[in-house]
């Protein structure tokens, strides 16, 4: 008897964690979503009334943020998986002794400030850049064209800050292929082309598919890059929860939209899991 409440007793402190710190906020935060200003109350003063229309309130008037911060999150996702496929293969297979050198660089960023890089990433992009000038001088922009204060920034910003979310996942799968499955498909006559499609990408899936969720879901609900690389025309659905929060002190509303992403990427992330999973292949 004992033995079959070991793994109970092992699992406690984890969930006590998870309630104490997870489930009690959501809670909280679904008590507060459906509250309503006291009548002559002072800013901030709600009390529970059940109004649930301040889900679709808080939509209406803010289905720009959500379809923008949706569209960047997958431009970004995107990106990022042309990114690091390309450098994952190449760590996990052609880098020989330095691949453990590679994969240091590659969560290098991760000991500076995430605040920092973003900062990072205006400098770069802004007229005392090298990036403005280069475009400028190949003809490619005008004089007159800035990329800071634009989506562009603010897409290119999330896609660096969330490449490694990317490229480990992506990694992880990739190295666990044998090359000896390569070289039969080559031994089959395969081209490089074909072997890519036919062995390598499938095999690799589970990284993609774990990859990509680790980069869209974080950026769905980004608010720093937003901030700092673009102006209020680019403002992410974050951004509005911030502003909600923290300057409004409007707390149903920013509640409500908090559950209103949630609820979007939840079904979003099921229906992609049901159409690109992995249990076919693994």
């Amino acid at each position: 008897m004992g033995k079959n409440r070991t793994p109970y007793l092992l699992l406690l402190p984890g969930f006590g964690f998870l309630f104490t710190f997870f489930i009690l906020p959501i809670i909280n935060l679904a008590q507060t979503s459906t509250q309503t200003k006291i009548a002559g109350g002072d800013t901030g003063q709600y009390e529970q009334t059940l109004h649930f229309r301040n889900y679709i309130d808080a939509f209406v008037e803010n289905k720009d943020q959500f379809g923008r911060s949706f569209l960047f999150a997958t431009i970004s996702t995107l990106l990022a998986l042309a990114i690091a496929y390309p450098l994952a293969y190449a760590i996990a297979f052609k880098s020989g002794k330095y691949k453990n050198l590679l994969l240091v660089l590659v969560v290098a960023p991760f000991f500076t400030s995430f605040l920092l890089r973003t900062i990072a990433w205006k400098q770069i992009l802004g007229e005392e850049g090298f990036v403005v000038p280069t475009l400028r001088s190949l003809g490619i922009i005008s004089q007159s064209t800035t990329l800071t204060s634009t989506s562009f920034a603010v897409v290119m910003g999330m896609t660096y800050n969330f490449l490694p979310f990317m490229t480990l996942p992506l990694f992880a799968s990739i190295d666990r292929i044998d090359p000896r499955t390569l070289e039969a498909s080559g031994d089959l006559y395969a081209n490089g082309y074909t072997t890519f499609r036919k062995v390598t990408l499938p095999l690799s899936m589970p990284g993609v598919v774990a990859g990509t969720l680790l980069t869209f879901i974080p950026a769905a609900g980004d608010y720093v890059n937003a901030s700092i690389l673009g102006d209020p025309t680019t403002k992410m659905i974050g951004n509005v929860i911030e502003s909600r929060f923290f300057k409004i002190v409007d707390y149903p509303t920013a509640a409500a939209l908090s559950f209103t992403l949630m609820a979007a990427i939840l079904i979003l992330v099921t229906l992609y899991i049901r159409k690109a999973g992995t249990e076919e292949l693994v």
